[in-house]
């Protein structure tokens, strides 16, 4: 019965979309790693869990080189089918899937910020509605979290551009730049303050897209099918682990953020090829899935119930973590859900060809009449 009601949510806002086995399950893992470190600290919450709280921007990172993944795997399909890739249908696309409930979050912290119910810093909102927000430092707790957001924004607005000029065979050389630089650039971050909070996050995403452009020769690889088949597979999100853990400040930049990114991209993979195997088809459990259909909406509004630093009845656990989620699932069926279908409909009109009224042709006189 459960199964079925989480189905129909699902089928409800996406139909036959978000196909692709395991990720929805694995968006699920994400913000459940998020939602647990915005826990710790909060009332009534177990204490002596604080090192979960670093499993946050864990799940931050997952959700990158997801989003990596499969945006460039959005592009790679069209270039194939078309030979060229429409941008104004891919930002048509992403603005009606994120613009309409980040903006509805937002509209809802300014009243409740206006009616002095939660506190917001200076150009909190104007960096919020800008997807701007992480490059703003200091930033208020009901807003902050949409620095992610913000990284995620402008991924989506530089990335389909610069791959439809360099084409998948010069983004490969590009995306493996990105990796390679981007922990030196980590190490001048304190020095430039916010400038870098896109770059320093970017091979996240790279990661990802590189996922996505060198599946098909890592499949042909022989090596890289025995790490997938190999028993002790489990090291690999191990390792992802330990290596958010590495107390260096300079060998995490250096090291232990690439080693995660490289170990999260080979565990979507993993995923993806073993949905039929135990953890896939716990994965894709359809309570698993809907969660990860939900995660959109959970990433926006477990922020006002999830903070330790009120001491607010409705943020105390385990109240806090039953409202985060009435009010994401209250926010995908009233918001989410009507601006996707709507989505659908206007790419339904935009693919309707227009032909010509119908005329009656023209008589022509026979030369020989």
């Amino acid at each position: 019965m459960f199964n079925r009601v989480f189905i129909a949510l699902r089928r409800f806002g996406f139909g036959s979309q978000r196909s692709v086995p395991s990720l929805d399950g694995l968006r699920a893992v994400s913000i459940a790693f998020v939602m647990v470190a915005h826990l710790t600290g909060t009332r009534h919450f177990p204490s002596g869990l604080d090192t979960l709280g670093n499993l946050g921007q864990f799940g931050v990172r997952v959700f990158f080189v997801i989003s990596g993944y499969l945006i460039t795997k959005i592009l790679i399909d069209e270039l194939g089918r078309k030979g060229d890739i429409s941008l104004s249908r891919f930002y048509f696309r992403r603005t009606l899937r994120l613009f309409p409930a980040s903006y509805f979050f937002i509209a809802i912290t300014a009243i409740l910020a206006a009616k002095h119910l939660v506190f917001l810093y200076a150009w909190d909102l104007t960096y919020a509605l800008t997807y701007t927000m992480n490059f703003h430092d200091p930033r208020g707790w009901p807003l902050g979290h949409l620095w992610s957001l913000g990284v995620e924004e402008q991924f989506y607005l530089l990335w389909p551009l610069t791959f439809r000029v360099l084409k998948p065979a010069r983004s490969i050389r590009f995306l493996i730049l990105i990796v390679m630089i981007t922990p030196l650039l980590r190490l001048l971050s304190p020095y430039v303050g916010p400038a870098f909070n896109f770059l320093v996050w970017s091979d996240a995403l790279a990661t990802g897209c590189l996922l996505a452009l060198l599946r098909q020769q890592l499949a042909s690889n022989q090596s890289y099918r025995r790490l997938l088949a190999s028993r002790y597979f489990f090291m690999v999100p191990l390792v992802a682990l330990a290596a958010n853990y590495v107390p260096f400040t300079k060998i995490y930049w250096l090291c232990s953020e690439t080693t995660m990114n490289v170990a999260i991209a080979v565990c979507v993979d993993w995923a993806m090829r073993n949905c039929d195997g135990k953890v896939g088809r716990l994965l894709n459990l359809p309570a698993v899935s809907f969660a990860g259909v939900l995660s959109y909406s959970l990433y926006l509004w477990q922020q006002p119930f999830l903070n330790r630093n009120s001491t607010s009845v409705y943020c105390a656990f385990p109240l806090n973590i039953i409202l985060a989620i009435a009010a994401a699932l209250l926010s995908y069926l009233i918001i989410e859900v009507p601006f996707l279908r709507l989505r659908v409909r206007l790419e339904r009109l935009r693919a309707k060809p227009v032909h010509p009224p119908n005329r009656v042709p023209e008589q022509i006189d026979s030369p020989v009449g």
